[in-house]
């Protein structure tokens, strides 16, 4: 029988964690919700969730010693995967109504509001991927589900050959944002891949059979 790869879903207080192991399961990964350090370490992939405010996933993560553990998974090339505010805390800082957060600062940039007439934005969208992604193979066309009301809306990391470019997915509301990054074992979503049906788990099936 083969084995399936095991996927740490990080618990340190934020949402949306057991709608994940759910759709990682679904997915082909041996998945459980843990807050424990050596589990989040030594697992094949290491699943990031983040709903709320930049700056209380932020401090949430750093209590429970969460960014260490990322930095040293990345360190020895032991994929990651964020999502939504998991995603916008990898970045150098977030603004959000005036205060500027420091973030993990695995990428630079800083995640700003979007200029949209309705925030936050929740619904379903479409995105462009970059030829070079692995989480869009056979999903190309498809849409998933964003709630969030802020969003990295640059990508400022300049990758000299010969490292490999990241793969960038952009999307628009309002202004263009990024939608999701594949950059080496870090990779993020802004959207939810386990609120977006039949799209999001092969996403998360894509980044599973990766690990």
């Amino acid at each position: 029988m083969t084995r399936r790869p095991t996927v740490a879903v990080y618990d340190y207080g934020s949402g949306n964690v057991h709608s994940a192991v759910k759709a990682l399961i679904a997915a082909g990964a041996d998945a459980t919700l843990t807050g424990d350090r050596t589990a989040a370490l030594e697992a094949d992939g290491l699943f990031v969730p983040g709903v709320g405010a930049f700056a209380a996933v932020r401090e949430a993560l750093h209590a429970k010693g969460g960014d260490e553990i990322i930095e040293r998974r990345l360190a020895g090339g032991r994929p990651v995967l964020g999502v939504c505010v998991g995603m916008q805390v990898l970045f150098s800082h977030g603004v959000e109504r005036g205060r500027d957060v420091e973030g993990l600062g695995e990428w630079p940039g800083t995640v700003t509001q979007l200029e949209a007439p309705v925030l936050p934005h929740m619904g379903w969208n479409t995105v462009t991927p970059d030829e070079g992604s692995v989480l869009f193979r056979g999903i190309e066309d498809e849409r998933f589900y964003f709630v969030h009301s802020y969003a990295a809306q640059s990508w400022e990391l300049d990758v000299i050959p010969p490292f490999p470019q990241p793969a960038l997915t952009w999307t628009t509301y309002g202004t263009p944002f990024l939608a999701a990054v594949e950059n080496g074992p870090l990779s993020a979503t802004q959207f939810h891949p386990e609120k977006s049906g039949d799209a999001g788990i092969q996403l998360l099936r894509n980044w599973v059979q990766s690990l």
